[in-house]
C-alpha cells in the first residue's frame, strides 16, 4: 500500500480510502525489497453520552384539617383571705414576721406615747392563702396538615420511549 494513502485524522486515527482489493500489491508491479508493507489496525471506540430526560411531573397538594377538642386540663386559682385581729398588747419593739400553720403573720405596731414610751401591739395582719381547682372546659380547634403527591406522567415522552425501544421503558422515580 502506498504510503500517500494512509491519510491522519485530527483524533489520531488513520483513514485508507482505498478497496480491499487495492491493498494487497500485485507481485510484478515492484521488485519485494521496495515494497513496504502497511497493515491497518482497526478499532471500535464507544462513545457514551447522558442527557436528562423529564418522565413526569410530581403535584403536591395540601390539605388542611381541623378538628375541635375539649380541654378537660384542671385550672388552678389561688385567693388570699385577710384577716385582722386587733391586739392591745405592749410589746418590746417591732415583731418580724413569721408564719403559723400556713398561714403569714405581719404585725402592725405604733410608738404610743405614755410616761414612757413602748410598743403597744395595735393588730395583726393573718394572710392565709388558699388552692381550689376549677374544672373549666374549653373548646380548642386543632390543625393538621397532609400532603397528597400525585405523578403526572409526560405523554409525548412516553411514545417516544415505546418507539425508540420498540416497548415500555417508563421508570418510576
Amino acid at each position: 500500500m502506498p504510503e500517500a494513502a494512509v491519510i491522519p485524522q485530527p483524533d489520531g486515527c488513520v483513514s485508507v480510502p482505498l478497496r480491499i482489493a487495492e491493498l494487497v500489491p500485485a507481485p510484478r508491479e515492484a521488485p519485494p525489497e521496495t515494497l513496504s508493507t502497511v497493515v491497518p489496525v482497526l478499532a471500535e471506540e464507544l462513545e457514551v453520552q447522558k442527557r436528562r430526560v423529564e418522565t413526569s411531573t410530581v403535584r403536591l397538594t395540601e390539605v388542611l384539617h381541623e378538628r375541635e377538642v375539649e380541654n378537660k386540663e384542671p385550672l388552678w386559682r389561688e385567693e388570699v383571705e385577710v384577716t385582722r385581729v386587733p391586739m392591745q398588747r405592749v410589746v418590746e419593739g417591732p415583731v418580724p414576721v413569721r408564719e403559723e400553720d400556713g398561714t403569714t403573720i405581719i404585725s402592725r405596731v405604733e410608738e404610743v406615747l405614755v410616761v414612757e414610751k413602748r410598743w403597744m401591739l395595735r393588730e395583726e395582719i393573718h394572710i392565709r392563702q388558699q388552692r381550689r381547682e376549677i374544672h373549666q372546659p374549653q373548646r380548642i380547634t386543632l390543625r393538621s396538615e397532609e400532603v397528597q403527591v400525585e405523578r403526572v406522567p409526560h405523554a409525548e415522552d412516553d411514545i417516544d420511549k415505546e418507539e425508540s425501544y420498540g416497548k415500555d421503558t417508563r421508570r418510576t422515580l
